[in-house]
């Protein structure tokens, strides 16, 4: 039986941005060339392109023509290409290495972004990269990997030039000179006393421009702290956005200098932390665009039972108005604008309370300021609506007090909303439960039940 055809690699797609080398036409010529089995063609069109956007190509592919690609490109494979790949599809690229290539890969890669790499793999595949490296390198990356998860261990690169407290400009400059170990890319010099603890750290800009007799002690920067291995990164990133940091080393528990993090890595992380919070506010975890129908399904799975849950939960409130229902047709047409504006508001506030946690812009300290400020705007917004609407509801079904019901309701929930978009999040970050996970879900619970409650209890008082 023939074999069903492959789909294509990637989409026939232009892509308007000049500054993006991975346009429609070098797409379609790799295709071609991947398809045509022409290894050099291959090469050629893929040489001007940035780690990332190979990164980018491979992840759009199927899984088919992408492990043709890996091994027509052959030993040209960059390591930082595997540094820019989704977590998904990193460990497939990965397999589909031939160990002479993974080796020459890896071995490329500064000691922070192996790490980053072992993290996400399973241990045989782990061994396979450890393997690769030199003994000095692998023993660096397994002293990395014995630090907890999600720490500055972790995240430190151990390619960091340090120099005595006591040398000059000159000392510094003639040692960087005759080395040949140096980091690609570093920002500071850290001046060490005679343990090995770090006292302070110099610019290069700083050595370069300072008379060669000029005491390293008398350049340092004021803004110099150190990190605990064990401290996590997610406080490190705050560290760095907060100070202005460019780098900083990474000191043991007996404060002895073990690496250093730069600020790309401290950036990295803030941006997987900003995009984990948009992501499970949505209730999807860390799902990616790679990630295959069933672990999507699996990840939705939960978060949608719990709407369920809640949704019910409101339609069981919506059930003690049956007669009220019945009576004015007209409630059940109004009813879901008050919830849905209910709903709205409370994700405003929600999503500025989330984002307030995790920046720690809110805390205990400004937290009643930050309610206040909410409940007054919500009941502002609600005036406002509830004179918009009231006089909707009396034009449209010719009852005034049928609009005042509708005036009253909207005003009730939008400060209720307001309430809940703050309390919420700060109850779940008390009991140590993660806000962006779960406040959706609440919020929303919270606004749909008293909106309807609101409206359909003033309903039965005021209209029968």
């Amino acid at each position: 039986m023939a074999e069903p055809e492959e789909p294509a690699i990637l989409p026939e797609r232009e892509i308007e941005d000049d500054a993006y080398a991975l346009d429609g036409e070098t797409v379609r010529a790799i295709r071609d060339a991947v398809e045509g089995d022409d290894g050099a063609a291959l090469k050629a069109l893929m040489a001007p392109l940035h780690p990332a956007d190979i990164a980018d190509l491979l992840e759009q592919m199927d899984q088919g023509p992408r492990h043709r690609l890996i091994d027509l490109y052959g030993q040209d494979f960059d390591g930082e290409i595997l540094s820019e790949l989704d977590e998904s599809v990193r460990e497939d690229v990965i397999a589909a290495l031939s160990p002479r290539v993974l080796t020459e890969a890896v071995r490329s890669l500064e000691s922070d972004d192996v790490v980053d790499l072992l993290e996400d793999l399973d241990e045989p595949q782990q061994e396979a990269i450890l393997e690769a490296l030199e003994m000095g390198d692998r023993v660096a990356v397994e002293r990395a990997m014995s630090f907890p998860d999600g720490s500055a261990g972790r995240l430190m690169q151990r390619e960091v030039v340090t120099a005595p407290e006591h040398w000059t400009v000159g000392n510094a400059i003639d040692f960087m000179r005759a080395s040949l170990d140096l980091p690609e890319q570093f920002y500071h010099i850290v001046l060490v006393d005679p343990r090995h603890r770090p006292v302070g750290h110099v610019t290069l800009g700083k050595v370069m421009s300072a008379d060669r007799v000029t005491p390293l002690k008398e350049l340092q920067e004021p803004s110099f702290r150190t990190i605990p291995a064990t401290q996590d990164e997610e406080d490190v990133a705050y560290a760095f956005n907060q100070y202005h940091l460019i780098s900083a080393p990474v000191v043991d528990e007996d404060g002895r200098l073990v690496g250093v993090i730069t600020i790309d890595d401290a950036m990295s992380v803030l941006s997987e932390e900003n995009e984990e919070d948009l992501l499970l506010l949505a209730g999807v975890g860390d799902e990616s665009i790679t990630d295959r129908t069933m672990q999507i399904a699996r990840q939705r799975f939960p978060w949608l039972l719990v709407n369920l849950g809640t949704a019910i939960l409101a339609s069981l409130v919506i059930a003690q108005f049956e007669s009220t229902l019945s009576a004015i047709v007209a409630l059940a047409v109004l009813m879901p604008i008050v919830a849905s504006m209910g709903g709205n508001a409370g994700t405003q506030s929600m999503t500025v309370a989330v984002r307030g946690l995790a920046t720690r812009d809110l805390t205990g300290s400004n937290a009643l300021r930050v309610l206040r400020r909410e409940v007054t705007a919500s009941l502002l917004n609600g005036l406002v609506f509830a004179v918009i609407m009231g006089v909707i509801g009396w034009i449209w079904f010719g009852t005034m007090m049928l609009g005042v019901v509708l005036g009253l309701a909207m005003i009730i929930n939008l400060i209720v909303a307001g309430l809940a978009g703050v309390l919420v999040p700060l109850g779940l970050a008390r009991v140590g439960v993660d806000p962006a996970l779960a406040s959706g879900t609440f919020v929303t619970t919270v606004t749909d039940v008293i909106g309807f409650f609101a409206f359909l209890g003033l309903a039965g008082i005021v209209l029968l």
